[in-house]
C-alpha cells in the first residue's frame, strides 16, 4: 500500500515538481491526454454561419462563434446570442432534461467592446477508470470500479475567445487524466496519513543527506490525504492545460489567454481552483462564504501555482437554498457579494424548495441585475449606474448534491 501510494502521489505532493510526460493521445495531437472509455462528449453549439472548413490561422474566428452545449442554441439562437444591441440572457430550456444537480446557467454578451462573446463554460459528469501497475509493463485499466465527479467551468477569454473554447474543451479530461492512478486510493475509506520519504534531487528535497533515512519524512513534512491528492491532481491539470494551449497557440495561431474558475465535486468534498479575476462565493443560510479570491500573477512562478479551496459538503445539511455562486469578472465588477446574497434571498424564497428552475431563475436575475437595462447613455442599473459592458457568466450550484431536489 505504502509503496502504491509514493508512486501515484510523488509528483502530486513535491513542492513544484510536475509529473512526467504522458503519451500524446492519438485523437488529440499534441495534447498529454490518453485515450479514455469514456463516450465521447456532445459537440459544441454550431457556428452561425456556415461555411466549409477554414485554415488554422481562422481557428480563432471560428471558435468564438460557439457558445456551450448545453445551451442547446440553433442558429438563430446563436444569432441572437450574438447580438450586442439586444443583449438577450441566454439559459439552458426548460426540456425537462437539467443540468447536473439541477444547476441554474445564464449568460449575456457583452456591449460591444468584442466582437464575440468571449467566455465560455463547461458542466460535465466525469467518469474515471481507475489503472493499475504492473512493474515493468505500461498501465492498465483497473478491474474495479471507477469514480465519477462532477464538474463546472466558467473560461473568460482575453484578446479573444480561441483559449476559453479550448479551455472548455479539455481542461476536465485532463484532470480526469490526473486522477486515473489516484482511484484507487481513493476509494480506501480511511488510508493512514503518510510522510514521504525524501528522494536525493526530488524537486524540494533537501541536500543534507545526514536527515535522509528508511523512516525519515521530507523537510516540508507534508501529510499525504484524499484532499491533498486531489487538490495536486487539479493543479496538474491547470499546468498541463496551459502548455497544451502554449502548443496549440504556436500551431494553429490560437490567439489569447483566458481566466478559469472550475469547481470540482468529488467524495463529498467541492474543490474550487481558481485562475484569473473570477470569482465565486457560497451563499448558506444567509451567510456569504467566499471560495476564491482574485488571482493576477505577475511572475512565471505565480503563474504556475493555483489556488484551490476545499469545502466538505458532510460537514453541514444543507437547505435547497443553499448555493455556491460562479460568476466571471462581468458580473463581479458592478454586484458585491452581499447584493448577490440579497439576490439569492429574494428569488429563491419566490419558488417552491422542490421547483428545479429556481435556479436557472436566479442565473439569470443575477445576469440581468449586473447587465442592467438599455437608456439613452448605455446600459444603466436602476440607481443609474452604468451596467456591466462585458460579457457575463453565472452558474448556480445547488448544495444539496445531485438529485436533492428535482
Amino acid at each position: 500500500m505504502l509503496n502504491r501510494v509514493r508512486s501515484a502521489v510523488a509528483h502530486l505532493v513535491s513542492s513544484g515538481g510536475a509529473p512526467p510526460p504522458r503519451p500524446k493521445s492519438p485523437d488529440l495531437p499534441n495534447a498529454p491526454l490518453a485515450q479514455t472509455a469514456a463516450p465521447p462528449e456532445a459537440p459544441r453549439s454550431p457556428p452561425a454561419r456556415a461555411g466549409s472548413a477554414a485554415p488554422a490561422k481562422t481557428v480563432e474566428a471560428r471558435a468564438s462563434f460557439s457558445r456551450p452545449t448545453f445551451l442547446q442554441l440553433s442558429p438563430g439562437g446563436l444569432r441572437r446570442a450574438d447580438d450586442h444591441a439586444g443583449r438577450a440572457v441566454q439559459s439552458p430550456p426548460d426540456t425537462g432534461r437539467r443540468l447536473p444537480w439541477s444547476t441554474g446557467y445564464a449568460e449575456v454578451i457583452n456591449a460591444g467592446k468584442s466582437r464575440h462573446n468571449e467566455d465560455q463554460a463547461c458542466c460535465e459528469v466525469v467518469y474515471v477508470e481507475g489503472q493499475r501497475s504492473v512493474s515493468g509493463a505500461p498501465r492498465e485499466p483497473s478491474q474495479g470500479q471507477g469514480l465519477c465527479f462532477y464538474y463546472w467551468g466558467l473560461f473568460d477569454g482575453h484578446a479573444g475567445g480561441g483559449a476559453a473554447e479550448m479551455a472548455s474543451r479539455f481542461l476536465h479530461r485532463h484532470i480526469r487524466e490526473q486522477l486515473k492512478d489516484l482511484v484507487e486510493i481513493l476509494q480506501d475509506p480511511s488510508p493512514p496519513p503518510l510522510c514521504l520519504p525524501s528522494t536525493p534531487g526530488a524537486p524540494g528535497s533537501s541536500d543534507s543527506s545526514h536527515l535522509v533515512g528508511p523512516q525519515s519524512c521530507w523537510s516540508s513534512q507534508k501529510e499525504v490525504t484524499h484532499e491533498s491528492l486531489v487538490v495536486g491532481a487539479i493543479e496538474n491539470a491547470f499546468q498541463f492545460m496551459d502548455e497544451q494551449m502554449a502548443r496549440e497557440r504556436r500551431g494553429h495561431q490560437v490567439e489569447g489567454g483566458c481566466c478559469a474558475l472550475v469547481v470540482v465535486y468529488l467524495l463529498g468534498k467541492v474543490y474550487v481552483a481558481n485562475a484569473g479575476d473570477s470569482r465565486a462565493i457560497i451563499v448558506r443560510n444567509g451567510e456569504i462564504i467566499p471560495m476564491s479570491r482574485e488571482f493576477t500573477p505577475e511572475t512565471e512562478r505565480q503563474r504556475l501555482q493555483l489556488l484551490v479551496r476545499v469545502y466538505d459538503l458532510r460537514q453541514y445539511e444543507h437547505c435547497p437554498d443553499d448555493v455556491l455562486v460562479l460568476g466571471t469578472d462581468g458580473l463581479w465588477d458592478v454586484t458585491s457579494d452581499w447584493e448577490v446574497a440579497a439576490t439569492v434571498d429574494r428569488v429563491l424564497s419566490a419558488y417552491e424548495p422542490n421547483d428545479a428552475s429556481r435556479y436557472t431563475a436566479l442565473a439569470q436575475a443575477l445576469v440581468l441585475g449586473a447587465r442592467g437595462i438599455p437608456r439613452d447613455r448605455g446600459w444603466r442599473l436602476p440607481n443609474n449606474k452604468l451596467g456591466s459592458g462585458d460579457d457575463i457568466s453565472v452558474f448556480v450550484i445547488p448544495l444539496g448534491g445531485p438529485g436533492s431536489y428535482s
